[in-house]
């Protein structure tokens, strides 16, 4: 059990960089690791005050409000880990670009984007620790923990605010490579196929192909055709959870390496090349820059297993 700290009522200044936030994402973000229902119980009574006053959960922060948070028990956050670990500091050289506002880095494979109930840290831990003076480091988006390559971080709400845009506008251009099982024809560039996502009792999450799920598209292209597999660029219009992992498979060709959707004869031979991961790396992301305009185009290079996984391919042919 973590240990609870009584916090006392605190008065927050609202910046401009928080302006238009809705206060109940607001306060779930202040007081991290209080239950959603504790958060939305305070607002109810009204023991939260914007400028004095009751606020409903859906008001929108405007910069210069002050926001009065009564004292509540609060699980002990986490701390985040040294910044001297050699894992910590390897991910200085996985960022692709970086500036005052984003950066781009080259996840690598195992790698969870958050901390979660079994891991002690993940990517965002990481990139907190590495860059203590950026205060609103934040994820624009997410990749499965088996996933690499391109992950596009904001280090300023503003920032984030236009990346989401751009993401629910759908002009980000997210590409990624995949090694599937079979020759991929050439003619099925598009799949739409409606995803719906469940827990298992184990606390596994699964999604499959269902008529009950929400829409889904995305858009693939044959890059090599090997002896008994392909590697395409899949290019998600939609961000479902695995989408591109359960569309593949919904075309019959799961990616190699997948222990939730794979082939485990395919997966075996594989393995017999060298290949224990996913095949599955995010290499290309095409973005506008939030506050330039400027269009940005990071590629991420695939690592030593994957690169080593083709070359061997390319042998057998």
């Amino acid at each position: 059990m973590s240990e609870q700290i009584q916090q006392q009522v605190r008065w927050v200044t609202i910046e401009p960089d928080y302006a238009d936030q809705r206060i109940d994402n607001f306060l779930l973000a202040q007081l991290r690791g209080v239950p959603k229902s504790m958060v939305y119980r305070i607002l109810r009574k009204g023991e939260v005050r914007v400028n004095k006053k009751r606020a409903k959960p859906d008001y929108r922060l405007q910069a210069g409000d002050e926001v009065r948070i009564p004292p509540v028990r609060v699980a002990e956050k986490n701390p985040l880990p040294s910044a001297n670990l050699s894992a910590v500091q390897a991910l200085n050289d996985h960022i692709l670009y970086e500036d005052d506002v984003l950066l781009v880095l080259n996840k690598p494979a195992g790698l969870a984007v958050h901390g979660g109930s079994n891991l002690q840290f993940g990517l965002i831990e990481s990139l907190r620790a590495l860059r203590p003076d950026a205060k609103h480091l934040e994820l624009v988006h997410r990749l499965d923990r088996e996933t690499s390559g391109c992950i596009l971080v904001s280090k300023r709400r503003s920032a984030l605010r236009s990346l989401h845009e751009q993401l629910r506008e759908k002009t980000m251009d997210k590409r990624y490579l995949a090694l599937v099982r079979g020759h991929w024809q050439a003619h099925v560039k598009f799949i739409a196929a409606p995803l719906l996502k469940n827990t298992l009792q184990s606390g596994e999450r699964m999604v499959r192909v269902d008529a009950a799920g929400k829409p889904s598209e995305t858009r693939f292209r044959v890059q090599r055709v090997f002896a008994n597999c392909s590697l395409v660029e899949a290019s998600p219009i939609t961000g479902r959870t695995h989408q591109i992992r359960v569309h593949a498979l919904h075309a019959g060709h799961p990616i190699a390496g997948d222990p939730k959707y794979g082939d485990q004869v395919f997966d075996q031979a594989m393995r017999d090349l060298g290949l224990n991961r996913l095949f599955l790396h995010a290499h290309e992301l095409r973005f506008a820059h939030p506050q330039t305009g400027k269009p940005i185009h990071v590629t991420a290079p695939l690592d030593a297993e994957l690169r080593d996984t083709l070359k061997k391919l390319e042998k057998v042919e």
